[in-house]
């Protein structure tokens, strides 16, 4: 006979991405098992966090104050925003790269069908941040798919509106990568969005 506390650990472990009815059986049996006393600090920090942590006022992304430390601080380059579909993406750039300006986070990307459109996404609170006449250049940083460039065309169409130059990542061959195996749509789109050598 099994547990119904059991069963109710199990489906809460669910709810995370990726992990189906095997793999949250797996997570219950080791924390009952096996770390019971590592289980009472996730319980905890988990507790602590939904608790706490909710979205920076002018950029989106996780905070536990109204405006997190990036937005706050006067090292950063205001003329600079970078349009990105999550926080995790916002941290890839920011630990990838030297990039020193300022972030707006979506929380996802355009896609009508689940029902995301320029609402969901703080698309009036954007376009109040490119108003203020502050920002000079917008780096729309979404995901080359169907629905991220979708959104990146929106939102070099909000720029423009505001006088502010919109600018894209490049997407394409990979540093390291042979030609003969990089994909065709990959290399479809590095070959038509090819620039200058200097």
């Amino acid at each position: 006979m099994s547990s119904a506390l059991l069963e109710q650990l199990i489906e809460a472990f669910r709810v995370l991405p990726g992990v189906g009815q095997k793999s949250a059986q797996r997570m219950a049996y080791h924390v009952l098992e096996r770390e019971r006393a590592g289980g009472q600090r996730l319980s905890n920090a988990l507790a602590e966090a939904i608790e706490h942590v909710g979205h920076c006022s002018r950029c989106r992304d996780f905070s536990e104050t109204e405006v997190c430390a990036t937005c706050a601080s006067a090292a950063r380059d205001a003329h600079l925003l970078c349009a990105v579909e999550s926080p995790a993406d916002r941290l890839a750039i920011e630990q990838a790269t030297g990039y020193r300006g300022l972030y707006f986070v979506l929380q996802g990307r355009l896609s009508p069908l689940d029902g995301i459109g320029p609402r969901e996404l703080g698309l009036d609170g954007l376009a109040a941040r490119l108003a203020e006449g502050e920002v000079q250049e917008l780096i729309v940083a979404t995901n080359p798919t169907v629905e991220g460039e979708a959104t990146a065309h929106y939102l070099a169409q909000l720029a423009r509106q505001h006088g502010v130059r919109p600018s894209r990542l490049a997407h394409g061959v990979p540093l390291g990568g042979e030609l003969e195996y990089v994909d065709r749509g990959t290399l479809s789109h590095a070959f038509g969005s090819r620039s200058e050598m200097g």
